[in-house]
């Protein structure tokens, strides 16, 4: 068996080989140094070993080989089990002995972040829980099968806004870093992150009868989202671009990473071989994160536009990171000339703004509404 780590920025486990326009499906980034049983070898991908029966791919361009396995291939967890807060997040800690790959998941109802950790077994037999953990309820573990441990975290509120996974730098700590929800719901408050699509020589799609680019008018529209936020008091707007810049999906990932929002909007303009489709459609890849992408399409729909829906476990990169709410927004069709001749009208990009502005709103009054049932 051969053995490597990952490397590189944002190295991502994926469920298969298969592949489209948006690439493979993704399991979930992971943190760099970690571990990895390589199997079997597919063009660009590795085949790496997560337990006696779970198998996920790789690009190899995010795996350095090495020759020896430091650790047996089944381990138990060698430490303890503890959750904590500082004074911005909470943590939950498990003390491995390697840097182990691992996967995610949201659960609702009640709201749990599911973290499996892949190549141990437990031996934890105390899970210490501070008060100084503001958001997290519960926390505990199970043995799903050999070599995969799942730890649950239950957090207090309904809503997830965000979390990442990391191991300390110093040592084979794995750190669930949970975000709290902001002190004020109220969106002037809030930090905002916008996301043109496309840019630069990466054009998108094209308008069927007047051949406009997509990366031009996803640029108008998150200008008037700006404004729109700007007239309404918000004062922390993040722009991904602001003028007809390329900037890879892996640069805005990391710049995102970095400026840590509250959320995130991202804009595009949809395309199709079938020129009759038309409509507008917002989309989410974690359940945790869908409210926000229903609230939006609820008032896109306001604009008269057709309905093409609401698209969960969407595989596009920026729906990937878990750090916080995000919705992608595809607002019409390029590709139909009843949806481009709207896409071309300024009054129809302050509408847009208008609308995803009230979808923020809206999911925002959700949440209050939710915290005071649970208060009562």
């Amino acid at each position: 068996m051969r053995v490597g780590k990952t490397t590189g920025k944002i190295p991502y486990l994926e469920y298969g080989i298969g592949d489209d326009r948006l690439g493979g499906a993704k399991m979930g980034f992971l943190d760099t140094n970690i571990l990895l049983r390589i199997v079997d070898s597919f063009q660009n991908d590795y085949r790496i070993r997560l337990s006696s029966s779970k198998h996920a791919y790789i690009p190899k361009s995010h795996v350095k080989e090495i020759r020896k396995l430091p650790v047996p291939l089944h381990l138990p967890v060698s430490g303890n089990c503890k959750v904590f807060g500082d004074s911005l997040y909470d943590y939950v800690s498990v003390s491995l002995p390697a840097r182990l790959p691992y996967s995610s998941n949201q659960a609702i109802h009640p709201s749990t972040i599911q973290v499996d950790l892949y190549g141990v077994n437990s031996n934890v037999n105390w899970m210490t829980q501070l008060t100084s953990a503001k958001n997290i309820r519960n926390t505990w573990m199970e043995q799903l099968e050999d070599g995969v441990l799942r730890l649950h975290i239950e957090l207090k509120k309904n809503q997830h806004w965000g979390y990442k996974i990391y191991y300390d730098s110093t040592s084979n700590r794995l750190l669930v870093r949970v975000k709290r929800p902001p002190v004020s719901l109220d969106i002037r408050r809030l930090k905002i992150a916008i996301d043109a699509g496309h840019g630069g020589d990466n054009s998108g799609a094209a308008g069927k009868q007047t051949k406009i680019l997509e990366k031009d008018y996803t640029l108008l529209m998150a200008k008037a989202l700006q404004l729109q936020l700007k007239k309404a008091g918000v004062k922390q707007i993040i722009m991904t671009r602001t003028k007809d810049t390329a900037l890879s999906m892996l640069e805005r990932v990391q710049l995102l990473d970095s400026l840590q929002p509250d959320l995130l909007i991202s804009i595009h303009l949809n395309s199709s071989a079938n020129d009759t489709i038309r409509g507008t459609s917002t989309y989410y890849r974690y359940i945790g994160y869908r409210g926000l992408s229903q609230a939006i399409l609820q008032e896109m729909l306001k604009t008269g536009l057709k309905e093409f829906g609401n698209i969960g476990h969407f595989n596009f990169s920026l729906s990937g990171p878990t750090e916080y709410p995000n919705c992608l927004v595809e607002v019409a069709f390029l590709s139909n000339a009843e949806d481009e001749k709207r896409i071309l009208k300024p009054s129809f990009h302050t509408e847009v703004a208008q609308k995803i502005y009230v979808g923020i709103k809206q999911w925002l009054l959700q949440q209050n509404a939710t915290t005071e049932k649970q208060f009562y």
